[in-house]
């Protein structure tokens, strides 16, 4: 459920990440562009990518990013979103890298950033 406003609008909704499909070459991307990064297609299609996917790679961030307002640890990683064929960098709810392992399954869900913010990760599903 979203609480806030999301950091970026366009990117998300509580339904999934907002990417796009090449009319010509099929292949989905994240986010969304107006021009297939695979082809150079113009033909590009808004879909919400799926929700379920496995963990390709993980790790922890400790130490809060320029401008970043949210709370510190958290997880950030590689999901590989199967249905779609694509690999999304991602926040990941878990922070904690020892806890994760590879192709552990993992449900998109939208999370507070902080009081007035939400963004997206993958959880253990």
């Amino acid at each position: 459920m979203e609480v806030g406003e999301p950091v970026e609008d366009g990117l998300f909704t509580s339904a999934g990440l907002i990417g796009g499909e090449c009319a010509a070459c099929r292949q989905r991307h994240f986010p969304r562009a107006d021009t297939c990064p695979w082809c150079g297609t113009p033909d590009v299609s808004e879909v919400t990518l799926s929700t379920e996917g496995r963990l390709w790679a993980w790790t922890a961030v400790n130490t809060p990013p320029p401008g970043y307002e949210g709370a510190v640890p958290y997880g950030f990683g590689v999901v590989e979103l199967d249905h779609d064929n694509l690999q999304v960098v991602t926040r990941l709810v878990e922070a904690d890298p020892s806890a994760l392992q590879a192709g552990t399954a993992l449900r998109f869900t939208v999370v507070p950033l902080d009081g007035e913010t939400t963004t997206w990760a993958y959880g253990p599903s």
